[in-house]
Order: structure tokens, then sequence, then C-alpha cells
């Protein structure tokens, strides 16, 4: 029995290489590339490199949130994509987390309880709204803002806690 032909010695690195990068992006679903530069020992040339091959594969989808392309294991769902990219946000990911305890709250209460400008609470509030994670409602005079699927952010930000 002949023995099966041995992969090119530089065959073998590419090919863990597209594993481990494969393993961060599902591990870590809405990090980008910075972040994959940061948590990985690659080139930015080697990292763009695998990181287009498994997006052209289908193994991984990229998304643009508008601030950073992200990407995600192709198996992570899509109408995930939203909620996690907002996460990743630090600001975002605190408002979410203030809504998730508290129930609803305006743009003020946001502001002061997270000791940040109302402009700041204001933009992030906007992006979480478009992005569909959150709801906006009146209150008199204020607008109030809520999660509109506690039950799916509170999943998601469990796996963000835990990427």
């Amino acid at each position: 029995m002949a023995d099966e032909p041995r992969p090119h010695a530089r065959e073998e690195p590419e090919l863990e290489s597209r594993r481990e990068i494969y393993r961060a992006v599902r591990d870590s679903p809405g990090v980008h590339f910075r972040g994959l530069l940061r948590e990985l020992d690659y080139a930015q040339g080697t990292l763009q490199y695998h990181l287009r091959w498994l997006v052209d594969e289908g193994l991984v989808e990229a998304d643009d949130d508008g601030e950073y392309t992200r990407y995600y294991a192709a198996e992570f769902e899509p109408d995930d994509r939203a909620v996690m990219a907002a996460l990743r946000r630090q600001y975002s990911r605190r408002i979410v987390a203030v809504l998730a305890a508290d129930g609803p709250a305006t743009t003020s209460d946001l502001a002061e309880r997270l000791d940040r400008a109302p402009s700041t609470i204001s933009w992030h509030l906007s992006k979480l709204h478009d992005a569909g994670l959150v709801t906006k409602s009146r209150a008199g005079q204020s607008v109030e803002y809520d999660l509109r699927d506690p039950e799916q952010v509170m999943r998601l930000y469990t796996v963000h806690h835990r990427s």
C-alpha cells in the first residue's frame, strides 16, 4: 500500500492559519479586522488573504455596520448580526445593559446614568433604533427607549461576554 502524498510544508501552515482565523471569528462573532489583528499573530496581508478566502468559500460572512466590517461564521443567524454589532460598541452595550436592567429610559436618564453627553447617548440610541434593537415612544414631552426583544439581546449579550 503506497503512502498517501503528503502536502507541501507550505500548505500545512495555510490550512492551520485558516482554521485559527475561522475559530477566532466563530468564537468572537462580530469581530472586526483590527480586533483579529490584535488577537492573532498574523501579518495584515496574511490575515486579509485568509479572511477573503474564508468569505469566498462561504465559511465566514462579512457585514459592514457603517463603522467597521464585522465578521461572522456563516452559521451565525443573520437576524442576530445587528444586535451583535451594537454590542461590540462600548456605549451601545452599556445602554443596552441599562435598558435590560431598568426598562425604558430617556436620553437624559441614560446620559446621567452613564455619565456621557446627551449627544453621545443620542447618537448611540439612533444607531440602536436603526438596527431594530430599541423602540422609542413618546412619554409626555420626552421620548423613552426600550429594548425591542430583551430575550434576543440578553442571549447575544451572553455570547458577546463569552467572547
